[in-house]
């Protein structure tokens, strides 16, 4: 997972994004997130977006009860910015895309809506560590994995050749923590966690509560 894009300047962030708004969706820096995009209003910015630099900025509504998004639906102020780094396009005109995680922001303003699309204008500053790679350590690595298997085995989820074991620090707190089906709301606090520490320890949090009967909410990661 790491290494998915190439090291970007913080001049080089776009000062305008469109937004795809997905319930339940977890973008992370260094992370890559497969989506399927049918929605009318999300194949105009998904073609915009491959003339424009690739860039979209992943955010999630905060009403999570809803199935459809309104223009008008307020959404968290953080999100990440993605970049596309594969899509390919069904002879019906469907988008299946890879977003790769760059940096995550604070949204200073909405823009006017373009093409049936939402805009804004996002700040980094706050987030700029985001960029290089991740130099950080677990402070208990054995810990979470253990955790992480009491947690597949209560779930029943076969990880065989997955390849944790093998996986640095970083790819693997990024890969459990957008990979798990949590609530949107700890899906948000996961984004907003200061780094890899922290993250590890409430995607250790969350794994123990949800391996004692506490259920998430599937994210199909479809729009």
């Amino acid at each position: 997972m790491r290494g998915a894009h190439r090291y970007m300047a913080s001049d080089s962030l776009p000062q305008e994004v469109p937004v795809f708004p997905l319930t339940g969706a977890l973008l992370l820096p260094h992370g890559m997130m497969p989506l399927n995009i049918f929605e009318p209003r999300y194949l105009n910015l998904i073609e915009d977006a491959l003339g424009n630099g690739r860039y979209v900025a992943l955010i999630q509504p905060r009403d999570a009860e809803s199935e459809t998004v309104a223009d008008d639906a307020p959404i968290y102020s953080v999100g990440c910015l993605g970049r596309i780094t594969s899509f390919t396009e069904s002879d019906d005109g469907q988008f299946q895309i890879i977003l790769s995680g760059l940096c995550r922001f604070r949204t200073v303003r909405e823009l006017e809506i373009k093409n049936s699309y939402r805009r804004i204008e996002p700040d980094y500053t706050p987030f700029l560590g985001d960029l290089p790679e991740e130099t950080e350590v677990l402070a208990d690595r054995k810990l979470l994995m253990a955790t992480l298997n009491q947690y597949f085995e209560h779930g029943n989820i076969d990880v065989e050749g997955a390849g944790l074991e093998e996986m640095d620090d970083h790819t693997l707190v990024t890969t459990m923590s957008m990979a798990c089906p949590f609530d949107p709301r700890e899906k948000q606090a996961l984004l907003e966690c200061s780094g890899l520490v922290e993250r590890g320890r409430l995607l250790q949090t969350l794994l123990v509560m949800d391996s004692h009967g506490e259920e998430g909410n599937a994210n199909t990661n479809r729009h």
